[in-house]
Parts: structure tokens; C-alpha cells; sequence
């Protein structure tokens, strides 16, 4: 008996010493296989142009560098984009610090726009804390994020997933991105669709008339990946360092790997000519057309839609002014005169708490903002506690204090109240602002509004009245009309839902009933 327990023990222990080192031979921990993986990342630039439909709209630049300590990884992304006979100007950068292991350590991105410049700077500390520095009209603030692992930037994913788990077809990866638009963390699930050989641009050569034009091209190998998050995808043709190749997605973007000198003149050209405006409008290129041509909608009490074309399951369709059965959506326009609030200012109770708090670009606590509501609100003292006439005079003032201009930014009130110019982000996020800074429960919706026979792309607040009515401070409009089609609650991070339905979403007006037709309905 002690002789089998002794040869057992010493099986056992060898059985051990195998699987020790199996671990160390095929179950490393996984940053020290990113490290080891991560050694033959070779430093580099890539050019690219950057279009929409068959026009170029932008030049971008991406930059990888070997640190001692690491790599850094530098975008660069100029952005001239055409709307509603606009021309919108930006410039993004963005800069991350990442570890020998691909971690991100710290990251900086920087918007510059008409209307000014959004920054946003973090560092990753040890317990995966992400503290947060914006800054952004001369208004700074600190945040401090907890996550349960690090996260990833959307720039670094590729060369995360081609240095970590492979480029091996019929792969799928989950990955923690953050976003510092929106200052929120998403999960993105990649997959490795495909593998080929693409044929890239390496060299340009400069001819008589004055013109660059491609001299050479390279083979190199290249996988098509995708990326999706909340319904929206993103693909991808990237080489063997998950560098990409080329890309597009679902607005009509697309970018391709090219010489600075070719992209450069791309981008020159594009201000020359242009082609269909339709086609080549960002704004006008994601319109859904509508079958009725409406003289005034704002005539109308209800209005139902038919909507197909995506998968409704996880949009905020139903609730409050809006029904929704199948695929039918009903819309009530709020009665004014007879909304009875039910409180005074401030609100006093905590279940609307997350409506009333100060958010990142909502800084309803900035003295700025309370400050210019006390002094909207103020004029008439009898009606300063009253919901639904700060409501109103709220809805007023933004509509005449802000420019009406199309902007290409990340919309934040104290900006906006700076600048005083905005598109319906702007007039959302200043008018929920002074809404929480009064005690007013506000929040941001998101969908699609009917303008000129189509509806397009539109944000409006919700304001709590002892139910949630829609005002729209972009048209002056209180309650909003009946053709505000709320798809999404809450700010940036939940607006990316909008995008899958660009190119899918038909709507159909099925039927109206007017103010009038209301009243005498038995």
C-alpha cells in the first residue's frame, strides 16, 4: 500500500511538472504573449484618403512608433465634409501610450472645429482606474472611470487582435473599447472574415503636367475583418501587423491606404468639383424619404408610421408620447395647455435623479450655465418654480440665442453657450443644462424628424411635466411635433444606435389626425 501511494505521488507530481510547463509553453499569460508577440511590430507611417460616395473629403495619417518602454500610436484625421451647403472643417488626433504588451498606459485626442477645440487626456493607473481630463471652452473637468479590465482604443483593436489572438479566419474576439467622444467604454466583437492578397499604392511619382500619379504598387497579404458594436459594423481590409489597408462603413465612409503626395492631391481636387450634391451631402445622403409630403406637420395631433427595414429589438421606441405595436408607431403630440406638472422647481424627489445630475458635456453645475437660466427664467418671478413655464421659456431663448449652423464637434453646453452656434446637438445639450441646473428633470432623445419630405437625423431634449414631453429648441417648438420619432435615449454613447439605420429604415406615414379632426371625434 505505501509503495502505490508513493509511485502515486510521484506520478502525480510528474503529471504536475508536465502541465507547468504546458502552461508556460501554450498558456502564457496573456500579456506576456502580447509582449512577446508585439516585438515584431515594426514602426512605421501610412497615408491615407479618406471619401464618401465617390468624393474625397479628407487626408489621414497614422504613426507608429517603438519607445523604449513601449510603442505610441498617433493618428491624424483632416476632415472636410459637405452639408446642406456647408462646408464643415475638423481635425482629429488622437495619441496613445500603449505598454510593451499593447495596454494602454495613457491616450490624448484633440477636435478642432469652427466652433473651437474638445480635449480629452487620460491615464490608466495600476487598479485599471481611467482618470479623465476634459477641457473645452476654457471649462475643465476631472473624471475618474473604474473598469473591470483595461480598455482598448478603437485605433489600437486591429493591432490587438493581429498580436494577440491572431488574424485566423472564422476568429471572433471581444474587446473593451473607450471611446473619448462620448467618454464611454463599449464592447466590439471582431471578426476575421477572409484572407487575400491586395495590391497598395508604395510610391508616387511627380509627371510633366505637374500631377502626382501611383509609380509602383506592393502585394501584401490582408484579411477583411469587421467590427460591430450596438448594431453598427465597421470592416476593415488590414496586413499581417493589423495595420489597416482600407476601410468603410455604414454612413458611406471609406479610407484607403495611399502616398501623402496622391492624398494630398485628392483632397485639392475635391475642392474643385463636385458631383451630384445629393449624393456627396452627408446630411442629405443618410435622409429617409417620407411617402407623404406634408404642408405643415405641426398641424398634426397624431401620426402613425410603418416602420421596416431593420430590427426594431433594442431601440426606446415605446413609452411616453409614442406606441408602439409590430411594426406600427403611434405618436401623440403632447397637449400644452393641459399638462399639470404637479411639482414646483426644484424637483425634489430622487427618481429622477440621473435627470437632473451634471454629465461630462452636460455641466449643469458649471456657474455659467445656471447663471444664464436664472436669467432666462427671471423675468417673470411669478413663473420661475413653475415646470412648465421654465420649460417653455427655456425652450424660447435657446431657439433665438443660437445660431442655426451645421457643426462637426462634440457637442458640450458651456461650448455652446460660448460660441452661441450649433445644429440640434448643440441646442439639446445647452437646453438640458440649464434645464438640471433649474431643478428641472431634462434628458436627450434621438431618432428622426420630418423636414421638406423627409426625415432626417435629429436630437431634441424631454422634459418632465409628470410625464416625459418632447421640446424642441432647435424649431422653437413646445411640445415638439408629432414627426419627432424617438429612437434612443441619453447622450453620445447610446447615439451610435442611430447609425444602423442609416441606408436600412423605411418609414411609411400611414396616417394623421389633426388638431381639429381631435376635437370633434366624439
Amino acid at each position: 500500500m505505501r509503495k502505490r501511494v508513493v509511485g502515486t505521488a510521484i506520478v502525480l507530481v510528474w503529471i504536475g511538472m508536465v502541465g507547468w510547463k504546458a502552461r508556460d509553453e501554450y498558456f502564457q499569460p496573456e500579456l506576456a504573449r502580447l509582449a512577446e508577440a508585439a516585438l515584431s511590430l515594426a514602426p512605421g507611417i501610412n497615408f491615407y484618403s479618406l471619401t464618401m460616395g465617390d468624393r474625397t473629403i479628407g487626408q489621414a495619417t497614422s504613426r507608429l512608433d517603438t519607445l523604449p518602454d513601449g510603442f505610441e500610436l498617433e493618428d491624424f484625421m483632416n476632415l472636410e465634409l459637405p452639408a446642406l451647403g456647408q462646408t464643415g472643417l475638423a481635425v482629429a488626433r488622437t495619441r496613445v501610450k500603449l505598454s510593451p504588451s499593447l495596454v494602454m498606459e495613457s491616450f490624448s485626442f484633440t477636435l478642432d472645429s469652427e466652433v473651437g477645440r474638445f480635449e480629452a487626456s487620460g491615464m490608466l493607473r495600476p487598479d485599471t482606474t481611467l482618470e479623465v481630463r476634459i477641457v473645452s471652452a476654457g471649462s475643465e473637468q476631472n473624471l475618474s472611470f473604474r473598469l473591470s479590465q483595461p480598455p482598448i482604443m478603437s485605433n489600437v483593436v486591429p493591432i490587438r487582435v493581429a498580436m494577440g489572438e491572431g488574424l485566423e479566419v472564422g476568429k471572433t474576439v471581444r474587446l473593451p473599447v473607450f471611446d473619448p467622444t462620448s467618454l464611454s467604454t463599449r464592447t466590439v466583437e471582431v471578426r476575421i472574415l477572409e484572407h487575400d492578397t491586395l495590391f497598395v499604392t508604395d510610391s508616387a511619382a511627380l509627371g510633366p503636367d505637374g500631377r502626382w500619379s501611383p509609380a509602383r504598387t506592393d502585394s501584401v497579404p490582408a484579411w477583411r475583418i469587421t467590427e460591430e458594436f450596438g448594431g453598427v459594423r465597421v470592416e476593415s481590409w488590414v496586413d499581417e501587423d493589423g495595420r489597416i489597408l482600407q476601410a468603410s462603413s455604414a454612413m458611406g465612409f471609406s479610407m484607403r491606404k495611399t502616398e501623402y503626395e496622391l492624398a494630398r492631391q485628392a483632397q485639392e481636387d475635391a475642392r474643385l468639383t463636385s458631383s451630384s450634391p445629393i449624393d456627396d451631402d452627408v446630411i442629405l445622403s443618410t435622409a429617409v424619404q417620407s411617402n407623404v409630403d406634408f404642408a405643415d406637420v405641426t398641424q398634426f395631433d397624431e401620426l402613425r408610421f410603418r416602420l421596416t427595414g431593420v430590427d426594431l429589438e433594442g431601440f426606446q421606441l415605446d413609452g411616453g408620447r409614442q406606441t408602439l405595436r409590430g411594426d406600427t408607431l403611434i405618436i401623440r403630440r403632447e397637449g400644452w395647455d393641459g399638462l399639470d406638472p404637479g411639482y414646483r422647481l426644484p424637483y425634489a424627489f430622487m427618481d429622477l435623479r440621473e435627470a437632473l445630475e451634471p454629465e461630462p458635456l452636460i455641466q449643469s453645475d458649471d456657474p455659467r450655465i445656471l447663471r444664464r437660466a436664472r436669467e432666462i427664467t427671471a423675468r417673470r418671478a411669478q413663473w420661475s418654480q413653475d415646470p412648465k413655464e421654465v420649460a417653455r421659456q427655456l425652450t424660447t431663448a435657446v431657439y433665438n440665442m443660437v445660431d442655426k449652423s451645421v457643426t462637426f464637434s462634440v457637442p458640450n453646453a458651456v461650448q455652446v453657450l460660448e460660441t452661441l452656434r450649433g445644429d440640434c446637438n448643440e441646442h439639446t445639450v445647452l437646453y438640458v443644462a440649464m434645464a438640471r441646473s433649474l431643478g428641472l428633470p431634462a434628458r436627450t432623445a434621438v431618432g428622426l424628424v420630418y423636414v421638406n419630405g423627409a426625415f432626417f437625423y435629429h436630437a431634441w431634449p424631454e422634459v418632465w411635466l409628470d410625464e416625459w414631453v418632447a421640446v424642441d429648441p432647435t424649431f422653437g417648438q413646445y411640445p415638439a411635433d408629432a414627426s419627432h420619432i424617438r429612437f434612443v435615449i441619453g447622450g453620445l454613447a447610446q447615439q451610435v444606435e442611430i447609425v444602423r439605420l442609416i441606408g436600412n429604415l423605411d418609414i411609411e406615414v400611414l396616417g394623421e389626425v389633426a388638431a381639429q379632426e381631435r376635437q370633434e371625434q366624439p
